[in-house]
């Protein structure tokens, strides 16, 4: 297996399908990655280029509608459904959850970005906000259909997973995961001052863990992501992007699904490589625009997460409660958006 620089590895997931005899290693691999890091690069992981490029060019022009034509699919108010248009300051990404007067002091930082959430039309409990076709005409269609190629994807992702902590099967998890709980984000984080950045005025996306299963990011060429050193608790280290490589990370139903096997680790959008700090006009101290696609893979709503049998025993007994998941993802997203 090759490594990424600095220390995140990259593994390759094309024999999973060509090789049957390499799948073992292809999940213990994927497991050892997600052990210490918290986060792996896959690559030929079956969802292709052509689809990449193409969710890219149609967050490009989603982005680049008219403030008011955006806003015609707005996010609906509190954080209980996580659907449609988020305008920049709109939702505050932390890992804190509850309410006080941490939560408040935490809004007065706004998150530089912007983001559109879809989900699976069969979610009747969190149903998508939609634009208006003419506005952009193929939107619906298109992202709907690239939900559930990553949906696909991600099955296979999470059976590797499942190979490479030692389950017999898979289906203790794949049983939590039909597809309609998932989540696909577009974002966008416009061009800002570096310096407002550096002094803590504004946030691209502050350092937070997942709650879901696993995520799936496709990053443009960017940069900004950064991850939290095993090593050095409190120090992050670049996920610079990898062209043809998605980032995958461990949500934190996994890691409590794993006992800890697997690790829900701390990451954040940053600024940029310092030789990237300047807009698309070629003034110096602004970021430049940057653009994600995030496919965050969740269990079904009624789905109880507790330690799997096999990561536990009387030397490791289970560390987490039992929650089920739609309690956890209200809890964990109370903060995000503001409740009036």
């Amino acid at each position: 297996m090759m490594h990424a620089t600095p220390s995140i590895p990259v593994v390759d997931f094309g024999p999973w399908h060509s090789a049957p005899a390499q799948r073992q290693a292809i999940g213990d691999a994927l497991a050892a990655a997600c052990r210490e890091y918290g986060f792996v690069y896959i690559v030929n992981h079956g969802v292709p280029d052509a689809l990449v490029d193409e969710i890219f060019a149609v967050s490009h022009r989603l982005f680049g509608l008219e403030p008011q034509q955006k806003r015609l699919a707005p996010h609906p108010p509190g954080y209980a459904v996580h659907r449609g248009y988020s305008w920049p300051g709109l939702e505050k990404v932390s890992n804190v959850y509850g309410h006080g007067a941490d939560v408040d002091k935490l809004r007065q930082v706004e998150d530089c970005k912007e983001s559109y959430e879809v989900g699976s039309e069969g979610n009747e409990a969190q149903p998508n906000v939609w634009l208006p076709e003419n506005v952009l005409p193929g939107f619906r269609d298109f992202t709907t259909s690239f939900y559930w190629t990553c949906h696909k994807v991600s099955i296979e992702i999470i059976t590797a997973l499942a190979l490479g902590i030692g389950l017999d099967t898979a289906e203790p998890l794949l049983s939590h995961h039909s597809g309609h709980g998932n989540q696909l984000r577009l974002l966008h984080y416009p061009p800002v001052q570096a310096e407002l950045v550096r002094e803590g005025k504004v946030a691209r996306m502050p350092a937070h863990c997942d709650w879901g299963t696993v995520t799936m990011l496709f990053q443009d060429a960017c940069g900004g992501l950064q991850v939290e050193d095993p090593h050095k608790p409190g120090s992050f280290i670049d996920a610079s992007p990898i062209k043809g490589a998605l980032c995958l990370n461990v949500g934190d139903v996994l890691m409590r699904w794993s006992n800890d096997h697997l690790k829900s680790t701390l990451h954040r959008v940053a600024l940029p490589p310092a030789d990237r700090v300047m807009n698309e006009a070629g003034n110096s101290d602004h970021t430049p625009p940057r653009y994600s696609v995030v496919y965050f893979v969740c269990p079904d709503a009624e789905s109880v997460i507790q330690c799997l049998p096999s990561c536990q025993s009387a030397e490791n007994p289970p560390k987490y409660t039992p929650i089920q998941w739609e309690e956890y993802r209200l809890m964990r997203g109370s903060t995000q958006y503001e409740v009036k």
